[in-house]
C-alpha cells in the first residue's frame, strides 16, 4: 500500500466514514483497507435489495475473523459499518476509488475477494451481486480472468484456466502481506483457503544449487593445514618420549588441530518478521527444511549444519538436561511458535520456551557440507526476548545476512537495528562500516513497475553507502525474490532471472567467506602452527648445544634452577592474591557508582520521554503506539545503562586491570633477566623460548573464542573491557544487563497489557492520551526494572569477576610453561650425563632429522599459503 497517496481527500472520507475528525497520522494500512472492505461487503449486500441473515452473519463472521479479540479495530470497523450504511458509501463509487487510490493489484484483489464471499453467504451468487462486483473491478483495474476464478471457487463450479488460478493464487499469497499488517495476512490466509489448490508446476529433479567451488577449495586447504599438524604432532611426540621437547608442545598442537577441525564459517540471517528468513535459508540449502508460514513462525534459534545423517537435536536452556534427538516431524513444530500466539501476543509463549537452540543436520545440504553452519535467528523485532538471542549470537558470526521487504525497505526500525550491528561488529566505531553485513532486499517481484525497482534501489544505497557508510566492501547489497529462487531450484529453472540474482548474491557471499574471513583464519592458524615449531626448535637447539657440551648445569647450579622455579611458581600465587584484592575493589566501587547512578536515572529517563515519537496516532494505533513507546523506553534505559558502564564501570575495570597488568609485566622481566642470566652462564636459550610463548599467548591464529572463523579473528583493542565479553562496545554494557535476565521482553509484555488494557479506546486530546501513555509506560517500566536491579548488578559483578579471571589463568598458564622450560632443561642434563658417547651421536643424527622434518612442515606451510591466496 503507498501511503503517500493518502491525500487530504482520502482524510477527509474516512473521518466521514467513521464520524470522528481524524488527521493523516490517525489512518495506517489495515484502517484504510478495512473501510474499503465495509464499503465492498455492504454494497454486495444491497445489491439485490435484500438483505438475508447469511449475509448479516456473513459480514460478521468476516470482521470477527479478521480483527483479533480486545482490538481498538473491532470497535473502529462498527464504526465505519454504521458510517458506510447511513451515507450509502457502496453506491458512491469516485468515494471507493479515493478510499484504493494507494492500493496495490494483490490488495484490491483480496477486497474483491471478499465481495465473492459475501455474495455467496446464501448459497448462490445473484447476478446483480456479480454486477456490482464487476463494475468496481473493472474501475480499480482487476484482470476479468481473476473475477472468473472467484466466481467459480465461491460458487463451487470447476475452474477451467489453471494460469489464472495460479496467478491469483500468487497475488494473494499470505507471505506477500507480512509487512503490511497480520490483518491483511489473516485476511489473505481466509480468502486462499478457499480457493482450489494452486497447480503445480512440473518438477524437474535437477536442482540448481551453487556448487560452492571456492568454499570447496578452502576446506581442502585447511584439511592440508590439518595434515600439517598430524605430521607436527607425530614430530612432537617423538620428541617427547626422548625427552628432548616439553609436554606443553603436545597440548599446543592438539588445541590447534582441535580448533582446525571444529571450525566452520557461521552465517546468520537476521531481520525482521516478514522478510522471508525461511524462504530464504530454503533457498540458500536447496530444499524446503525450515517452516515457512504467514505469521511469525522462528521461535527459536536453529543452527544448519552438515551431518553424516539426517537428524535433529533439541539443546535446552536447561543445561542440566540433556539434549534430545527429534523426529524432523517434531523440528517443524519446535522451530515454531503457535499460530495462536503468534496471532496475538507471543512474548509469553517464547520467553516460557524450554529450548535453548534446535541443531539440524544434513547429509546431502551443499553449503553446509562445505563448511557452513547457518543460523536462523528468530528475529530482530518480533518480540524482544528473541532480539537478546540473536544479539547473542551474532558476536561469532563470520557473515551477517540482513533480510529486508522491498515493499517496506530499510524502514525506520530496521535502519536503527543496522546502525546497532555496526557499532557492535566495529567494537564501537561508527565512522566506517562493517565489512561483513551483507543487505538483502527480499520480494523485488512484488514491485511491478521498472521505476519502482530503481526507487527501491537507490533508497537502500543512499543509506547503507551514505556520508555514515553502514556497510563497507563490494557486493553487499542484493535485490532477489527468495521465493521464486527456490521455486526455480526446484523446477530446474536454470535460465530464471530471479534465479540468477540469488546466484549473484550466494557467489558474493561465497567470495567474502573464503577470501576475506578463510584466508586470514588461514595465516592465523599458521601463525599459530609456526609458534610451536619455533619453539620446538629452540629445544632442539638446546639439547643440541647440550649434546655438544656448549651447554651444562652442574650438581652445584641444579638448586638455583629449583629454586628458580619455585620463585616463577610464587610469583603465579601472588599475583592470585593481588587480583582478588583488585576484584574486590572493583566490586566496591562499581556498587558505589551504581547506587549514584540509579539515584537520578527515573528523572534522565522521564525527561527523554518527551521526545518520543510514533507514526501511529493515539486512536486507530493506539497499540502499536504504545508498543513505540515501549520500545524507546528500552531503548533509553538501555542508552543510560550503556554509557554508565563504558563510563563508570569500565573506568574502575581499567583502572584496577592495569594494576594487575604491571604486576604481571614486572613478573614477566623478572622471569626473562633471571633466564637471561641463565642463557649467559649455560649458554641455552631459555630466554628465546620464553618469548616464543608469550607471543604465542597472544595469538589469535590458533582459534581462541568459539567455533567460527569470526572468533579465530582478533578483537581491535581498544574495544574495552565490555566490548570483550560482550557483543561490541558500543552497546556491551546494555546486553550485559539485559541479556540473559530476559527484562526487556517482561517490561514490553507488561507495558503491552497494562497501558493497552488500562486505557482502552480514546477520543480524547491527543496529546493527552499521548502523556498518559508515557507516563504509564515509565511506571511499569521501572517497576520491572527496580525488581531486576539486584540481579542486574550481580551480572556486572560476575562479568567483573570474570574478566579477571581469565587474565589470571593466562598468566597462569604462562608461568607454567615457564616453569616445564627449566624442568626440561634440568631432564636434558641428566639425560646427557647418562649417555654414552656413542648415544650421543645417535642422537645428534636424530636431532639433525627432526630439524629437518621442522623445515618440511614449514615448506609445507608455505606451499599450502600460497596456493590458497592465488
Amino acid at each position: 500500500m503507498d501511503k503517500s497517496l493518502i491525500t487530504p481527500q482520502t482524510v477527509d472520507l474516512v473521518s466521514r466514514i467513521t464520524g470522528q475528525k481524524l488527521s493523516k497520522q490517525d489512518i495506517d494500512s489495515p484502517a484504510l483497507f478495512l473501510a474499503a472492505l465495509v464499503t465492498v461487503l455492504l454494497g454486495v449486500i444491497y445489491a439485490d435489495g435484500t438483505v438475508s441473515a447469511e449475509e448479516t452473519q456473513r459480514l460478521r463472521t468476516t470482521l470477527t475473523e479478521l480483527i483479533p479479540p480486545n482490538n481498538s479495530l473491532r470497535q473502529l470497523a462498527m464504526l465505519m459499518a454504521k458510517g458506510v450504511k447511513e451515507h450509502q458509501f457502496y453506491k458512491k463509487l469516485p468515494e471507493f476509488l479515493v478510499l484504493t487510490a494507494g492500493f496495490s493489484e494483490a490488495e484490491k484483489l483480496l477486497l474483491i475477494s471478499f465481495g465473492y464471499q459475501m455474495s455467496a453467504a446464501d448459497g448462490t451468487i445473484d447476478e446483480r451481486e456479480k454486477q456490482y462486483l464487476k463494475i468496481i473491478a473493472k474501475r480499480i483495474g482487476i484482470d476479468e480472468r481473476y473475477l472468473t476464478v472467484l466466481s467459480a471457487s465461491f460458487s463451487n463450479q470447476a475452474i477451467g484456466d489453471t494460469a489464472a488460478l495460479a496467478e491469483v493464487h500468487s497475488l494473494l499469497d499470505p507471505a506477500q502481506f507480512q509487512a503490511i499488517h497480520s490483518l491483511f495476512v489473516r485476511a489473505a490466509s481466509h480468502i486462499i483457503e478457499h480457493l482450489p489448490a494452486k497447480p503445480k508446476p512440473q518438477v524437474n529433479q535437477k536442482h540448481l544449487v551453487s556448487s560452492y567451488h571456492d568454499l570447496k577449495k578452502f576446506q581442502e586447504y585447511r584439511q592440508q593445514l590439518n595434515g600439517v599438524c598430524d605430521r607436527l604432532s607425530q614430530i612432537i611426540q617423538e620428541g617427547c618420549d626422548r625427552a628432548v621437547l616439553t609436554d606443553a608442545l603436545t597440548g599446543d598442537i592438539k588445541t590447534t588441530q582441535e580448533r582446525l577441525q571444529s571450525q566452520c564459517f557461521r552465517v546468520v540471517v537476521v531481520g525482521d518478521f516478514s522478510k522471508g528468513k525461511s524462504t530464504l535459508l530454503n533457498a540458500l540449502l536447496g530444499e524446503k527444511i525450515q517452516p515457512v508460514r504467514d505469521i511469525p513462525c522462528s521461535g527459536t534459534v536453529t543452527i544448519l549444519k552438515y551431518g553424516s545423517q539426517r537428524r535433529v537435536i533439541c539443546r535446552y536452556k536447561d543445561k542440566d538436561r540433556p539434549e534430545q534427538e527429534i523426529s524432523p516431524e517434531q523440528y517443524q513444530e519446535k522451530a515454531s511458535i503457535s499460530e495462536e500466539a503468534a496471532l496475538g501476543s507471543y512474548e509469553d509463549e517464547i520467553a516460557k520456551s524450554e529450548i535453548a537452540e534446535i541443531v539440524f543436520e544434513h547429509p546431502d545440504l551443499e553449503l553446509c557440507r562445505n563448511g557452513v553452519e547457518i543460523i536462523d535467528s528468530p528475529g530482530l523485532n518480533e518480540a524482544e526476548s528473541r532480539i537478546l538471542v540473536t544479539q547473542q549470537i551474532l558476536k561469532t558470526a563470520d557473515a551477517i545476512i540482513f533480510l529486508t521487504n522491498a515493499q517496506s525497505v530499510l524502514t525506520k526500525t530496521e535502519r536503527e537495528l543496522l546502525l546497532d550491528l555496526k557499532k557492535d561488529l566495529n567494537y564501537g566505531k561508527e565512522d566506517e562500516g562493517a565489512r561483513n553485513i551483507f543487505i538483502v532486499v527480499n520480494f523485488v517481484d512484488l514491485l511491478q513497475e521498472e521505476e519502482s525497482r530503481k526507487q527501491v534501489r537507490r533508497r537502500v544505497e543512499t543509506i547503507v553507502n551514505g556520508a555514515n557508510p553502514i556497510i563497507y566492501g563490494e557486493n553487499r547489497i542484493h535485490f532477489i525474490s527468495a521465493k521464486s529462487a527456490l521455486d526455480a531450484i526446484l523446477s530446474g529453472k536454470e535460465n530464471d532471472n530471479y534465479l540468477k540474482a540469488f546466484q549473484g548474491f550466494t557467489s558474493s557471499v561465497e567470495k567474502f567467506l573464503t577470501v576475506e574471513r578463510g584466508s586470514i583464519s588461514l595465516q592465523q592458524s599458521a601463525a599459530g602452527i609456526q609458534q610451536i615449531i619455533d619453539t620446538g626448535c629452540d629445544e632442539l637447539n638446546q639439547k643440541q648445544k647440550m649434546l655438544d657440551g656448549e651447554l651444562r648445569v652442574s650438581q652445584q647450579e641444579k638448586p638455583k634452577i629449583f629454586e628458580q622455579m619455585a620463585e616463577v611458581s610464587g610469583r603465579d600465587v601472588k599475583i592470585r592474591v593481588l587480583a582478588e584484592e583488585l576484584i574486590e575493589q572493583s566490586l566496591e566501587e562499581t556498587l558505589e557508582s551504581w547506587n549514584e547512578w540509579v539515584e537520578g536515572l527515573a528523572e534522565r529517563v522521564i525527561s527523554k520521554s518527551k521526545y518520543w515519537t510514533s507514526e501511529h496516532g493515539h486512536i486507530m494505533g493506539q497499540d502499536k503506539l504504545t508498543k513505540d513507546y515501549a520500545n524507546q523506553f528500552v531503548r533509553d534505559i538501555t542508552q543510560e545503562t550503556e554509557n554508565w558502564a563504558n563510563q563508570k564501570v569500565q573506568g574502575i575495570v581499567r583502572q584496577n586491570m592495569a594494576v594487575l597488568e604491571e604486576q604481571i609485566r614486572e613478573d614477566i622481566n623478572a622471569i626473562r633477566q633471571e633466564f637471561e642470566k641463565l642463557d649467559k652462564q649455560h649458554s641455552s636459550n631459555l630466554v628465546a623460548q620464553f618469548n616464543h610463548l608469550a607471543i604465542a599467548g597472544n595469538v589469535g591464529g590458533i582459534g581462541i573464542g568459539g567455533s567460527g572463523f569470526a572468533s579465530s579473528i582478533p578483537e581491535i583493542e581498544d574495544g574495552g573491557f565490555f566490548g570483550g565479553i560482550g557483543i561490541g562496545a558500543a552497546v556491551g554494557a546494555a546486553l550485559l544487563v539485559f541479556t540473559g535476565l530476559g527484562i526487556i521482553p517482561v517490561i514490553l509484555g507488561g507495558l503491552a497489557a497494562g497501558v493497552g488494557g488500562g486505557l482502552g479506546w480514546s477520543w480524547l486530546d491527543g496529546d493527552a492520551v499521548k502523556e498518559q501513555i508515557r507516563q504509564k509506560v515509565c511506571e511499569l517500566g521501572f517497576e520491572k526494572f527496580d525488581e531486576s536491579a539486584e540481579s542486574i548488578l550481580g551480572k556486572i559483578q560476575e562479568k567483573i569477576i570474570a574478566g579477571f579471571e581469565e587474565r589470571i589463568e593466562a598468566n597462569s598458564g604462562l608461568m607454567k610453561k615457564a616453569i616445564l622450560r627449566l624442568e626440561n632443561l634440568l631432564e636434558q642434563q641428566e639425560q646427557r650425563e647418562r649417555q654414552t658417547q656413542e648415544e650421543c651421536d645417535a642422537e645428534k643424527v636424530w636431532l639433525a632429522q627432526k630439524r629437518g622434518e621442522f623445515e618440511q612442515v614449514q615448506h609445507q606451510i608455505e606451499v599450502i599459503l600460497h596456493q590458497s591466496a592465488r
